[in-house]
């Protein structure tokens, strides 16, 4: 089993930046692959990026491409969420998620994951 717990989000301009940690309990944590999801209000819970075990392949929402970079260093436990030129409809609660069987590619594709973190609040003003 592991614990995911997400950094503190924020409330930002759109066009800013904004960097989203989450750091995995236990010593395995390269076994699992990594993504982010995020919900917005009214609306259910979307995709965003996934990542490979090894780092190597990643997957990004539509909407998010070019803007969002996902990456993970297997060293500190960690995934990270790169988030530049933010805009209003990314305001969501963004969410770590690990798996232990899925592919990335199935992350991203079926929204499934075994684990998932508390949440944090990303708020993009205009």
């Amino acid at each position: 089993q592991v614990q995911l717990v997400e950094s503190e989000g924020g409330l930002v301009q759109a066009g800013d930046s904004l960097r989203l940690s989450c750091a995995a309990s236990g010593r395995t944590f390269s076994i699992y692959v990594m993504g982010w999801f995020r919900q917005a209000p009214g609306k259910g819970r979307e995709f965003v990026a996934a990542i490979s075990r090894s780092g190597s392949a990643t997957y990004y929402a539509d909407s998010v491409k070019g803007r969002f970079t996902i990456s993970r260093d297997n060293g500190e436990n960690t995934v990270y969420l790169q988030m530049n030129n933010l805009k209003p409809e990314d305001t969501a609660v963004y969410y770590c998620a690990a798996d232990r069987l899925r592919s990335a590619w199935d992350l991203s594709q079926t929204g499934s994951s075994d684990y998932w973190g508390q949440g944090t609040q990303v708020t993009v003003s205009s």
